[in-house]
């Protein structure tokens, strides 16, 4: 176990889309972190105070900046990354130098990576190696892949004699989720049934989703014959007015699919997302018991048999991504204490969040709290 500087953990964030904002707000309500640093995309977000771009009315003294070095630079105990999905190489990029000064790093932005010893080497060799350069931690998790589908299922797991098998789904209503890049190209949302989009490749579907059955495959102690997944596609003959725009009539409006790992010529794990863009897309698809606007359940069948399904309050968006962001900062202080390297959901205890309503410091004055150092493009330690 290695020891803080300090007993407040000093937090720099990566990212104001909508989880990051989400998870911003976290990290300031948070009574054991103190936000000392913002990165941000947009040019007009540059200077803002970071309580202005996550909606709280007190002023942290924090401004964001596009100076990632110095950022990286400012000797940070933890970076909470909500960048780019780490499809291709700029998440990796943006994550590493920081790993490799000794900064700790959450993120919600490496769906491969929430299970290091079977993710892509591609993705992970170079993140193992400025983490093992800089001495840090790295800990990738969400709702799912995350908390839904590694924490959920291993605590009904504990419950169990025989297992014959385990199904993790997520069945949700994706027309309020605002992230277009995500659900256009990833998904497929509002593209012709041909469009060639990421998780349409069986090699990336089964890279971003995989780290859920191997992560469960691990807990039971057994090792897999085989990874296979299926991806189909639904359409509607309307268009749909949704978060991204209007999906055209015959354009994609649901999807479909399977992450299977195979034990002895049978399904033992089964990951499987229903995404729809309208209640009526591909009635013959699983819905959930509350209703298809956002759930999570697990069944597994067995000794005993046992289903338990994970539905939110309306508005289920809002509070999805609040719960996929403060998976990741609630786990900041685990992290920040735990062995160097790639960390996996095992090897990170369960933390609950610490923003107790009337008790937090989200209503004093943030402004007025005497702080370590910030930075703000340059490092003022």
């Amino acid at each position: 176990m290695r020891e803080l500087r300090s007993v407040t953990i000093r937090v720099v964030h990566w990212g104001t889309g909508p989880t990051g904002r989400l998870g911003l707000r976290g990290i300031i309500n948070h009574p054991d972190l103190e936000l000392v640093g913002l990165h941000v995309h947009s040019a007009d977000k540059v200077g803002q105070d970071a309580a202005a771009l996550c909606g709280l009315p007190d002023p942290t003294g924090v401004t964001a900046t596009h100076d990632a070095a110095a950022l990286a630079a400012a000797g940070a105990d933890c970076l909470a990354y909500f960048g780019p999905a780490a499809f291709d190489g700029t998440a990796v990029t943006d994550v590493a130098p920081f790993l490799s000064a000794g900064t700790n790093v959450v993120t919600t932005s490496f769906a491969g990576l929430t299970h290091p010893p079977t993710a892509e080497p591609a993705l992970r060799d170079p993140l193992a190696a400025a983490a093992a350069a800089g001495g840090a931690s790295f800990f990738a998790t969400g709702i799912e892949p995350g908390f839904a589908s590694d924490i959920l299922p291993m605590a009904l797991l504990a419950a169990c004699d025989e297992i014959r098998s385990i199904r993790i789904q997520e069945i949700a209503d994706y027309s309020d989720y605002p992230d277009a890049n995500t659900l256009r190209f990833a998904f497929g949302f509002g593209e012709a049934t041909d469009f060639g989009c990421f998780l349409a490749d069986p090699a990336i579907l089964a890279g971003a989703w995989r780290g859920v059955v191997d992560a469960i495959a691990d807990v039971l102690q057994v090792r897999l014959d085989a990874i296979e997944t299926d991806y189909e596609r639904a359409v509607l003959d309307r268009d749909l007015d949704t978060a991204i725009g209007t999906l055209p009539a015959g354009s994609t409006a649901g999807v479909r699919f399977e992450v299977r790992g195979m034990l002895d010529g049978r399904r033992l794990v089964v990951l499987e997302h229903v995404n729809r863009m309208a209640d009526d897309v591909a009635p013959q698809w699983p819905h959930g018991t509350a209703g298809d606007t956002l759930a999570y359940r697990v069944e597994i069948v067995g000794s005993p048999t046992m289903r338990c399904e994970l539905v939110f309050d309306p508005p289920e968006s809002d509070n999805g991504l609040t719960a996929t962001a403060m998976r990741a900062v609630n786990a900041i202080p685990t992290v920040c204490a735990a062995r160097p390297g790639l960390l996996g959901a095992a090897d990170v205890s369960l933390v609950a969040g610490r923003n107790i309503a009337g008790r937090s410091i989200a209503g004093r004055n943030i402004a007025a709290r005497p702080r370590t150092g910030q930075v703000s493009g340059q490092t003022s330690r």
